[in-house]
């Protein structure tokens, strides 16, 4: 009974990660696509973004995430195709996605209006061997999980003029959970497990070179409370930003981001959460890297989202 209930509890905080709908992470600020593929294409250009983010630093068997994101336009810019990969690892559960967007793009009379599909598979597998147990002649704890695929889907809307943005999205249509009779993955298509999120900000152009960008996200799903955060960065000769976010479940975030070459971006996130883990840990650290393919024109991007 103790080596199940420990058991359980090795396998509770992994099994959480894995069925939550929306990342705990602040890249969709830097790159909307992670939430929203209708997003995929936008920046009318191909170009590839790298993120690595470790949280709580301090802690143990924290999670840490590395990811790779493409997209591109194409037909005349009425539509997009994005790609990502993601591997997640939390304690000694690893998880490797790999997703494809679409998205299609409808010109309005200010903006531009996109609806956005993705697909992909989760692989995800557990290293029992690595774990420091009281009984380590335990024969099941020797040998580690195989892997197992899910499928993964994800819908968003995308709408973008010169001075503000909205976007609405279900990052995860096919939830799943692990059963532990079976010893493996099941799918858990429940509507009530759906995270609906909506992004939107507005810019606000305080002269030339300075302008100022609030914004908020909007998490909600029926079996926990609603989350929101509150972000505000403001931008200097479209080459530096500056920016906060604060996230109401008590966490913090401030952002730098540079604008090094035409074709080249880095940023920097730091997020504190000062209220569950402050004792423990020293907070969070994101970067992004973004190389942007501009074959046309030697110039930075005029669009503003």
């Amino acid at each position: 009974m103790k080596k199940t209930l420990k058991l359980l509890f090795f396998l509770a905080l992994p099994m959480t990660l894995s069925g939550q709908l929306t990342p705990y992470s602040n890249q969709y600020m830097l790159n909307p696509q992670a939430i929203n593929p209708a997003f995929a294409g936008n920046r009318g250009i191909l170009n590839l973004t790298a993120f690595y983010r470790k949280q709580w630093v301090g802690v143990k068997g924290s999670p840490e995430t590395i990811s790779l994101a493409a997209d591109i336009p194409f037909s005349n810019n009425k539509m997009g195709l994005g790609l990502n990969i993601m591997n997640d690892k939390l304690g000694v559960t690893r998880e490797t996605q790999f997703s494809s967007s679409y998205a299609y793009k409808i010109a309005m009379k200010k903006g531009t209006l996109s609806f956005g599909l993705s697909a992909g598979l989760v692989m995800t597998n557990t290293a029992w061997s690595d774990l420091v147990v009281i009984d380590p002649g335990d024969e099941f704890l020797l040998v580690d999980s195989k892997v197992f695929l899910v499928p993964t889907f994800s819908f968003g809307t995308w709408y973008a003029g010169e001075k503000y943005f909205a976007g609405f999205s279900i990052p995860r249509l096919v939830g799943y959970k692990f059963d532990f009779e079976k010893n493996k993955y099941i799918l858990n298509n429940n509507m009530n497990d759906y995270y609906y999120q909506l992004n939107t900000g507005y810019l606000i152009e305080i002269s030339s070179d300075l302008k100022f960008v609030p914004s908020v996200l909007v998490s909600y799903s029926p079996k926990d409370k609603i989350l929101y955060d509150i972000n505000a960065h403001i931008r200097m000769m479209d080459r530096f930003w500056v920016g906060a976010s604060y996230r109401n479940d008590r966490a913090f975030a401030a952002m730098f981001q540079v604008q090094l070459t035409n074709q080249i971006k880095c940023a920097y996130i730091y997020d504190f959460d000062f209220a569950k883990l402050r004792t423990f840990s020293s907070g969070s650290h994101e970067i992004m890297f973004r190389y942007e393919f501009r074959y046309k024109v030697e110039a930075i991007s005029p669009l503003n989202f």
